[in-house]
C-alpha cells in the first residue's frame, strides 16, 4: 500500500463539449481495437468525474444512488497516462482526487483475470468498479444489491457517452475471475468487482 501524501489532485473537469448528449448517444460503441497512445491527467479527470463524480454540495453524483448511500468503489489501473506512474489508484469522489493502493503496471495480471482479454493490457487505463453492499443493503436489504447493480449500469453508460466526447473508445468487461481481480486490484474482504471498463484511443 502507498501512503497517502502522495494523492494526486485531478484537475477540474469540463463541464461543456462540442458533442451533445444526442450525438454521444447515436455515437455510443463497444470498442474492443486500441492503439495504444497514452492518455492524459485531463482525459482521467474527466473519466472518473462522468462515473462518480460530486456535482454539488451536498455531495449528490454524476449517476444515481439508491437513498445517495453509494455503495460503488472506482479504482483506475494506470498503464499509459502522461505524468502519472503506472499502478493501482482509488478515485476519491469527494476530494476529485486518486489516491495509489499498488505501483507497477498491473495490465497483464488484470488481463489475466479477465480470462484471457488481450486489450486489457494493451489500454492506457482500465476503470474497475467494485460495491460494498452493505452501505445500501443496511437500509434496503437484499434489494439494495439490485439497487447497486442499476448505479453500475449509470455509472458505466456515464463513462462510455463522456469518452464519445473525448473521441475514446471502451467496453463493460463482465466476464472475469472475481477473486484474481481482487489479488490485482486490492479490496476489502466485503468489496466485490462488478465491471471493467478498458478506456483509450480507438484504432
Amino acid at each position: 500500500m502507498c501512503e497517502s501524501e502522495n494523492v494526486i489532485e485531478l484537475p477540474e473537469p469540463e463541464y461543456k463539449s462540442n458533442v451533445s448528449v444526442e450525438q454521444a448517444l447515436r455515437e455510443r460503441r463497444s470498442c474492443r481495437s486500441f492503439t495504444g497512445e497514452p492518455l492524459t491527467v485531463q482525459n482521467v479527470s474527466q473519466l472518473l468525474w462522468a462515473a462518480q463524480g460530486v456535482t454539488n454540495e451536498r455531495g449528490y453524483r454524476t449517476a444515481p444512488s439508491g437513498g445517495a448511500l453509494f455503495p460503488l468503489e472506482i479504482y483506475v489501473v494506470v498503464g499509459n497516462v502522461v505524468g502519472v506512474k503506472n499502478g493501482i489508484y482509488r478515485y476519491k469522489p469527494g476530494e476529485h482526487s486518486l489516491v495509489p493502493i499498488l505501483m507497477g503496471d498491473k495490465r497483464q495480471e488484470l488481463c489475466d483475470a479477465t480470462l484471457g482479454q488481450t486489450f486489457i493490457k494493451n489500454v492506457p487505463i482500465n476503470i474497475v468498479f467494485s460495491a460494498i453492499y452493505e452501505r445500501i443493503t443496511k437500509k434496503y436489504g437484499e434489494r439494495g444489491k439490485r439497487y447497486t447493480h442499476m448505479e453500475a449500469g449509470h455509472a458505466a453508460q456515464n463513462v462510455y457517452l463522456q469518452s464519445v466526447s473525448l473521441d475514446l473508445g471502451t467496453v463493460v468487461v463482465g466476464a472475469f475471475r472475481d477473486n484474481d481481480v481482487k489479488k490485482v486490484v486490492p479490496m476489502e474482504e466485503n468489496e466485490h468487482p462488478l465491471y471493467i471498463m478498458p478506456v483509450g484511443k480507438k484504432r
